[in-house]
């Protein structure tokens, strides 16, 4: 069967994907790289991950006989890098930090990751070629990524300070902080554990739950996606939960529990306990869901899994 190519191509713009940029040196040993969101991770051993490459690119001669690519995963603050990869602009590596990772290719400061691969295959697709890496060297800042669906970008930030915006009444922010394979619990007043929560004031966003984390703990704090939305139907207060990742260092308050076997039974709090739960079960995978409901039902949506 054959299909318009604009509206297959529009249908496969209706998956969210990262944004990256693909970068490699030619020859010469001049950087050359361009935009890129056909991206995946393929195999953790051996550390394999794969970009899609149309064999119309002006830059398909060089990497497909380069020794190597890297992929670099933009951070939410960088569309601009995006828009500049992604046009015939002259000297694009004048616009970014960037240096050569441990395999040669260049990586760029500030994204969310970066992947510097020796080249594992080059598979031949249609008219793509696939380009599977080995992963050689990579680095995780723990900044997230820009999204990228149906010819624009969405960044969670905003999406996120569009939901706290929009919520009516009271508003308790909650983290699933977590740190070297152990979850954060503090006291809840009562003899019990509980999430680090902060009630958020009308003008507050997402940093008054950075800020209030970091001084309890006396940690760096990183907040990372949407994890949980959920009413207290006998209360009549929203909670928004966020993951986080927090920094080395002596803990201040509070205590950690590894994640696969924290003191559920010492949890009051039935929608607490239940996030506490779900987050151990889907860490192994890396697989997070977004819940919404309330404390006693409600529904997991699933997200795509990050490479």
């Amino acid at each position: 069967m054959k299909f318009d190519p604009r509206t297959l191509r529009d249908a496969f713009g209706a998956f969210l994907t990262g944004v990256t940029v693909v970068t490699t040196v030619n020859d010469e040993g001049d950087p050359i790289g361009f935009t890129a969101n056909s991206f995946t991770s393929v195999s953790l051993d051996p550390p394999l991950l794969l970009v899609c490459l149309a064999k119309t690119s002006r830059n398909y001669a060089v990497l497909t006989g380069a020794r190597g690519f890297g992929v670099n995963i933009l951070s939410e603050d960088q569309k601009g890098v995006s828009n500049t990869f992604a046009r015939p602009v002259e000297d694009r590596f004048a616009t970014v930090d960037w240096r050569k990772g441990p395999n040669g290719a260049p990586v760029f400061a500030d994204v969310a990751a970066w992947f510097d691969c020796s080249t594992h295959d080059v598979v031949d697709a249609g008219d793509h070629v696939i380009l599977i890496g080995r992963v050689e060297g990579f680095d995780n800042s723990g900044k997230t990524g820009l999204g990228y669906a149906r010819g624009g970008y969405f960044t969670p930030t905003l999406a996120d300070k569009s939901l706290l915006a929009s919520v009516d009444g009271g508003l308790l922010l909650g983290a699933v902080a977590v740190r070297n394979g152990e979850i954060l619990l503090v006291e809840d007043g009562m003899g019990g554990w509980t999430l680090p929560f902060v009630e958020k004031d009308e003008s507050d966003g997402l940093e008054a739950l950075e800020r209030y984390v970091a001084e309890e703990t006396g940690l760096a704090v990183q907040t990372g996606l949407l994890y949980s939305v959920y009413e207290d139907t006998a209360t009549g207060r929203q909670h928004v939960v966020y993951r986080a990742e927090l920094g080395e260092g002596p803990l201040k308050n509070g205590a950690f529990f590894p994640i696969q076997s924290p003191p559920l039974a010492a949890i009051p709090d039935s929608a607490v306990r239940d996030i506490v739960r779900r987050y151990g079960a889907e860490s192994p995978f890396g697989n997070f869901g977004i819940y919404f409901g309330n404390q006693e039902k409600g529904r997991v949506h699933a997200v795509a899994v990050k490479g």
